[in-house]
């Protein structure tokens, strides 16, 4: 027992090293429920993440989902929903004169309507952005969750067990938008994917290829640290029911990138064994990494990585890599800048000028503009 004066007990205490998940801006109005602490004690959310190509939506989710959209997307780039063969569900709305002449008062002024700043308004069910509140999930209530807050087939819910604050370290246990960016890229471009070996690399909560298990035949999602590749291994088994029959094989395994060597020792758990190397080094043709690119001794050793692995392949390989460009004031420079997307051109830069007579590499940009399947925000920093 530590014994605390009162007068310290009374002050907050902030770690500054605490990172926080952006997971509540995808589901705003959604709960997420909290299902254990795991083995270093940081609190483990379930959540529920529905694919927006079910076309039998109830009309006040659709209502919320286009007005999100049109907020978040004024550009109109990710504000086109798609069913699951990429077809447009609906285009566009054009303005409409009249709906724009309603909201003018009778002075002709834009009337704007405000979200409500009283505790007791914010218990309409009508508003876009409810309080994020953690609920303890009770044995036995799992369904009767589902039920009630999803309203969705199987088929089109993706369950997801993550954290949502931890330290520098531990923000691969945590939901980034970029993953759901590429998930959506993943679904829009099925064709390129389909029957594909694919490897992902800083995998994380497993989202991502959870997601490209869908089409592909086999993924190889890495990571490293136990608890994570733990975490990982729980989300590939809750979302078996995505997974088409042949297809979807999810192998969680370690790959650490301060490291030279795949772990092949059958004691460690996520090890590799000899069939599993050669069959990467045999049939991979996609590569891809979602918002690993935070630290630059970090950076340095994924492309250090990256080099080795795809000097080992049989086939020429596409690597799709997804990031947010985070913009961060720092003292150094009295200024905002972005050091590690900055780090992160640099070394792309010259791994495509690199010039060795054994690799030869690429870059091209893709366009934000394919369709959303996820509730997210994409910003224009992703």
């Amino acid at each position: 027992v530590v014994d605390v004066p009162e007068e310290e007990m009374d002050n907050a205490t902030f770690r500054s090293d605490t990172v926080l998940s952006d997971v509540h801006l995808h589901c705003p109005n959604k709960r997420h429920l909290m299902v254990r602490l795991n083995t270093v004690g940081q609190p483990v959310f379930l959540s529920y993440f529905k694919l927006l190509w079910n076309t039998e939506d109830s009309s006040s989710e659709k209502d919320v989902r286009e007005a999100t959209t049109e907020r978040e997307h004024p550009s109109g780039t990710g504000d086109v929903l798609c069913d699951k063969d990429g077809n447009n569900l609906k285009k566009k709305r054009e303005p409409n004169v009249e709906g724009v002449e309603a909201l003018l008062d009778d002075d002709g002024d834009l009337e704007v309507v405000r979200r409500p700043r009283s505790a007791s308004d914010l218990e309409a069910e009508d508003l876009l952005r409810d309080r994020v509140c953690p609920v303890i999930l009770m044995k036995g209530k799992e369904d009767v969750f589902e039920d009630e807050e999803q309203g969705g087939t199987c088929s089109d819910v993706v369950k997801i067990e993550h954290t949502m604050a931890t330290p520098l370290e531990d923000v691969g246990k945590q939901v980034w938008r970029a993953a759901f960016l590429l998930a959506d890229y993943i679904l829009f471009q099925r064709d390129t994917f389909r029957c594909c070996s694919v490897l992902e690399l800083g995998g994380g909560t497993g989202i991502t290829s959870i997601i490209m298990g869908t089409v592909a035949k086999r993924v190889y999602c890495t990571d490293v640290g136990e608890d994570l590749l733990a975490m990982c291994e729980q989300n590939v088994a809750l979302n078996k029911h995505l997974m088409e029959p042949g297809r979807g094989d999810v192998k969680v395994k370690e790959l650490d990138w301060l490291k030279d060597e795949f772990c092949t020792d059958p004691e460690a758990p996520y090890s590799w064994s000899e069939e599993e190397i050669a069959d990467l080094h045999d049939h991979c043709t996609v590569i891809m990494a979602a918002d690993v690119f935070y630290d630059d001794d970090l950076t340095d050793a994924l492309f250090r990585t990256l080099y080795r692995i795809t000097h080992n392949l049989r086939n020429s390989c596409t690597v799709y890599i997804a990031l947010e460009k985070r913009l961060n004031f720092t003292l150094r420079h009295m200024d905002v800048t972005c050091e590690a997307y900055s780090h992160f051109r640099n070394t792309l830069n010259d791994l495509e000028n690199l010039q060795d007579g054994k690799m030869k590499y690429t870059v091209e940009p893709i366009k934000l503009d394919f369709c959303q399947f996820l509730v997210y925000e994409r910003i224009e920093q992703l």
